[in-house]
């Protein structure tokens, strides 16, 4: 398979390289020092006691690389305007385009039914650009329940968890999601195709949106907010909202809050992928992890109180670091 991910950081890389390894013709779009590590030194992937180099063909320009049997993207939400109507060098016929990325998309109702089918998500995708530049039949939905980080370019640390999902935003299975699933489960990462990619989301969502913003918020690790009394409280309150919100979209938590919490300790003091961007001084996640749930819950008619303050609190302190947008007068 000719195979594209769209942003070789954490997660992408660990894509990139064991798709590589498994013989695909990977291509992979980077940036910076990462970029320039990934060609000189190939991709590096450490984990499991080993470390694993590849040498995928690695890019800034989409253009280099042509066009794709599937595009996995795999940026941070706050790319994604710029980063959708790059995407079109990589697009054949046919080319199917994974979102394999953290929190809710602007696609989220496409097939989900009810009388919110098909809504746009303003807060993820403000104006529609997103809508606009790409055709909702290539949309592939994906979640991805791996702990990686990049400790220098060119190197992929994966820490835990072995878990791909992916899945048609109309629901089902379909041969497209079955071929990926096969290669990705053949490469080294199970791969699951799920019948409703919008409830497999959600269950991953849930931690995302509370965790998250916490840890950004306080500079706690997974652990350190579920063994905090009053840290755990927030996060049990604001999952709490959220899976009322979720009940009126027939969206399942698939397990107890708390169990949700325990799942995220687990990991131990592993920080969560807002508190590192935060750290490094990027663009935080806010929308597709916080402010998205907001709007969600104002279309169920659902109060989210604490869900509503750590918001104010989180956009003001990125406001102050530069890494969300400025207020619009």
């Amino acid at each position: 398979m000719r195979i594209c991910v769209f942003g070789a950081g954490a997660v992408g890389g660990l894509l990139g390289g064991l798709l590589a390894e498994a013989g695909h013709e990977v291509g992979v779009i980077a940036r910076g020092p990462h970029l320039a590590a990934i060609r000189g030194k190939g991709l590096r992937i450490e984990g499991g006691g080993r470390t694993l180099t590849t040498r995928p063909k690695a890019s800034d320009r989409p253009e280099e690389l042509g066009a794709q049997d599937y595009v996995i993207v795999t940026v941070k939400g706050p790319a994604l305007p710029k980063v959708v109507p790059a995407l079109r060098p990589l697009l054949a016929e046919k080319t199917a385009v994974v979102f394999a990325m953290n929190g809710i998309p602007w696609w989220f109702f496409y097939g989900i039914g009810g009388p919110q089918e098909g809504r746009r998500l303003d807060s993820v995708d403000p104006g529609g650009v997103l809508a606009a530049n790409l055709d909702s039949k290539r949309i592939v939905g994906g979640v991805l329940h791996v702990g990686c980080s990049v400790p220098e370019p060119g190197l992929i640390r994966h820490a835990s968890g072995n878990l791909f999902i992916i899945g048609e935003p109309t629901g089902g299975t379909s041969d497209r999601c079955r071929a990926l699933a096969a290669a990705v489960t053949a490469a080294g990462l199970k791969t699951e195709v799920g019948e409703r990619i919008q409830q497999d989301i959600w269950m991953k969502f849930l931690g995302n949106m509370s965790m998250g913003p916490i840890s950004a918020l306080t500079g706690c690790t997974l652990l350190g907010l579920a063994e905090d009394p009053g840290l755990r409280r927030v996060c049990r309150d604001m999952m709490e909202e959220a899976v009322a919100v979720g009940a009126k979209f027939g969206l399942d938590p698939g397990m107890t809050v708390e169990r949700r919490i325990e799942l995220g300790a687990e990991l131990g003091h592993f920080k969560t992928s807002m508190l590192q961007d935060l750290e490094k001084g990027r663009p935080l996640e806010i929308d597709t992890l916080l402010s998205v749930a907001i709007e969600m819950a104002r279309l169920a008619a659902v109060p989210v109180p604490t869900a509503e303050t750590v918001h104010a609190l989180l956009v003001h302190k990125a406001r102050l670091a530069g890494l969300y947008p400025p207020r619009q007068t």
